[in-house]
């Protein structure tokens, strides 16, 4: 039988006081904030004139959403959303000696949903991605464990007939 001291049951609960409050306190003027979107999570550098949106450096734009300037506009892969020309000016600002992006802003002109928890973003799907993988009635290259411990991708059974069953109990 092992004994364990009466601190180590009551550590477990304490090791989350901190994390807690780091991630609810209220974000500070120069603070940096948490990005958690396309299964990643980014640390970045806030604006410290405007807290309240989620500006982002265009250096740090990529690494943190996927999103990258170009002269057509903001792109994510093969899609490029041009900039409304009277919102530019608005969205891409220099303050700090950085060129700063208003992601926020950005966002909402192309539906993209976002929940914000104090410095942490949480950014979701991209809706003209996911609708054009919906329209393409192709299914996207996933893989699964095996019980057996194999991996297995959906695209080693190209060339075969696969049924895929889902079920869920919510």
């Amino acid at each position: 039988m092992v004994w364990w001291p009466a601190t180590a049951w009551t550590s477990r609960s304490a090791m989350r006081r901190p994390i807690q409050a780091a991630v609810q306190a209220p974000l500070s003027p120069g603070a940096n904030v948490i990005i958690l979107a396309n299964g990643k999570t980014n640390e970045v550098a806030q604006r410290t004139d405007d807290t309240d949106a989620l500006w982002i450096r265009l250096g740090e734009l990529s690494d943190a959403t996927g999103w990258q300037m170009k002269p057509q506009g903001a792109c994510l892969g093969d899609l490029c959303v041009p900039l409304p020309p009277n919102k530019r000016e608005e969205w891409i600002a220099d303050a700090d000696d950085w060129v700063w992006f208003c992601y926020s802003e950005f966002a909402e002109m192309i539906g993209q949903k976002y929940a914000r928890d104090g410095n942490v973003w949480s950014l979701g799907s991209v809706p003209q991605v996911r609708r054009s993988g919906l329209e393409s009635a192709i299914a996207p290259d996933f893989e699964v464990t095996e019980r057996n411990g194999d991996t297995l991708k959906l695209s080693d059974l190209h060339g075969h007939k696969v049924v895929l069953f889902t079920w869920s109990s919510w």
